[in-house]
């Protein structure tokens, strides 16, 4: 346990990267992933996904190919161990409260995305209960809008299949995770995330139908 505490957030990513590609494959699910030719090497990014089961994330951390960190609640980095191996990771503390606490946690966040830190993002809040693609949440978009980095769409297919939300049990299947042409947050202000938001959301709807 010291000697994960002495490595770097690039050397710790390793291990779901790892993970998510061993769970897969120990799941009997085929994962493949298009686009990834629209993306610029060296430029942070928020990847903003639709999510369809929790096994997006394992299929997220082990082939999306980009060195990314997730968001993650306050409470979760005072667990003792656990707190410090997700500080170690990388991970970036949100403060749900509300009032200024909330507004400095986002501020923070933003700060860590523009100076590098790639994150991924889910705008529905949370599973689809049958597959299909739920509203984009506008309070997702002030966190891109503040970093002021592009945003990428994500469409995951298949996971819905292979561990909808009543199942706990997962089935073989395939997966593949599409890009989208990054957007550009640049012309957006927090006033217009409801716009960004519906865009994003128009944006994934189009990858899921294979566009």
């Amino acid at each position: 346990m010291a000697l994960i505490f002495r490595w770097s957030a690039e050397k710790i990513q390793i291990l779901p990267r790892a993970m998510g590609r061993i769970i897969a494959w120990l799941s009997g699910v085929s994962v493949s992933i298009v686009g990834q030719e629209l993306l610029e090497q060296g430029t942070p990014y928020i990847f903003a996904a639709n999510h369809q089961s929790q096994f997006d994330i394992f299929v997220l951390q082990g082939y999306l190919g980009w060195d990314f960190r997730w968001l993650a609640k306050l409470e979760l980095f005072k667990i003792p161990v656990f707190g410090q191996a997700m500080r170690l990771a990388g991970y970036i503390p949100v403060d749900r409260a509300h009032g200024r606490k909330a507004l400095k946690s986002l501020d923070q966040a933003a700060r860590r995305i523009a100076d590098g830190a790639s994150v991924v993002i889910f705008p529905e809040g949370t599973r689809s209960p049958d597959g299909r693609l739920g509203q984009f949440k506008a309070g997702a978009m002030v966190l891109a809008i503040r970093a002021g980095v592009p945003v990428v769409p994500v469409a995951i297919i298949g996971t819905h299949q292979v561990l909808p939300k009543s199942r706990l049990l997962v089935r073989p299947g395939r997966v593949e995770i599409r890009l989208g042409v990054p957007v550009s947050t640049s012309e957006y202000t927090v006033k217009q995330k409801q716009e960004l938001a519906e865009r994003l959301q128009g944006m994934v709807a189009e990858l899921l139908k294979g566009k």
